[in-house]
């Protein structure tokens, strides 16, 4: 409890404060539909209300914002409303939806379970790519005084790129010479992903103190068994917060790639629901994303856990 409660007393502020900012946003489209249900509002004509701001039209119409957090198409959909748009999307259309799985044999995909499947495959393939090439790029970094020179401030620089230009480069150039499907995304989470890996595995090769070195030294240590018996154990927890933020970023850059291909993924939900004015379902697919970050994190926290403590580290 002593750990759950500052958690929940955030998220109800958070919530709390949703609410209070959906009742500005959504007065316009609030007041055009109380006008049209016979309900006097101030301006009485939707030319004046859009040249009026949101909160003078919210203090001379407080009788008529009932309706803030049930707008459809709200600018800003109230938290309720993107919890229904999770549950119709996910357990609904599964399990009563004619495309869902209980009465097709197959995830929908109108389904936000289909669609995360998609981000979630091309997210862990280009974490894979990205982390191991991030640690072998650390490793040619701190034995090679060359490469510490020439690829490192070149890894830095490629991470200036705005990746919302990059990504449909990459697709191009990959669909070009016949690379398609999961592969393109993937690339594009491994660009993401291996930088948090190449710097916190670097840090961590080089945290042993010059007394540890000495003593391997001292006992003839060649340098692969300095590597394993010193370096790469004491890399360790710099390892796994690196990958905690490369697995993070990598999913960031499945979304993005999801969103010049649109053949599925949350990325491409995302931008469906932008076409068409479904706030609540780009909503839906952001907590979806977020909650799928959160449980990726997880998972390498777990096995962080586990791996320190059979070393015979403190967590």
């Amino acid at each position: 409890m002593n750990k759950l409660g500052p958690v929940i007393t955030v998220i109800l502020a958070i919530v709390a404060f949703w609410y209070v900012a959906a009742v500005p946003m959504n007065v316009q489209e609030t007041l055009t539909a109380a006008e049209r249900a016979g309900v006097a509002v101030t301006p009485d004509n939707a030319r004046a209300r859009s040249e009026a701001g949101r909160w003078s039209l919210v203090f001379q119409n407080l009788d008529a914002l009932g309706g803030s957090w049930s707008v459809d198409r709200a600018r800003l959909p109230s938290p309720h409303q993107v919890l229904t748009e999770i549950y119709n999307s996910t357990w609904d259309e599964e399990v009563n939806g004619r495309r869902g799985i209980v009465n097709s044999g197959s995830f929908s995909n109108r389904s936000l379970v289909y669609h995360s499947g998609v981000t979630l495959g091309a997210t862990v393939l280009g974490f894979l790519i990205g982390a191991g090439f991030g640690i072998l790029l650390a490793v040619g970094i701190v034995y090679s005084r060359t490469m510490d020179r020439s690829v490192m401030p070149w890894a830095i620089v490629s991470q200036t790129i705005p990746i919302v230009a990059l990504a449909p480069m990459i697709i191009v150039v990959l669909y070009s010479i016949g690379i398609g499907g999961m592969m393109p995304k993937a690339v594009i989470s491994a660009y993401l992903s291996f930088f948090p890996v190449v710097v916190g595995m670097v840090k961590g090769l080089r945290s042993p103190d010059h007394m540890q070195l000495d003593l391997l030294r001292t006992y003839n240590a060649s340098k692969s068994q300095g590597f394993w018996k010193l370096r790469l154990p004491a890399s360790m927890p710099y390892l796994f917060t690196s990958l905690k933020i490369g697995i993070a970023a990598s999913l960031v850059g499945a979304i993005v790639g999801e969103l010049p291909v649109q053949r599925g993924g949350l990325g491409a939900r995302m931008l469906s629901g932008s076409y068409y004015g479904q706030t609540e379902q780009i909503w839906a697919a952001l907590f979806v994303a977020a909650i799928l970050a959160a449980l990726m994190v997880a998972i390498i926290g777990w096995i962080e856990a586990r791996t320190l403590k059979r070393m015979g580290m403190a967590v």
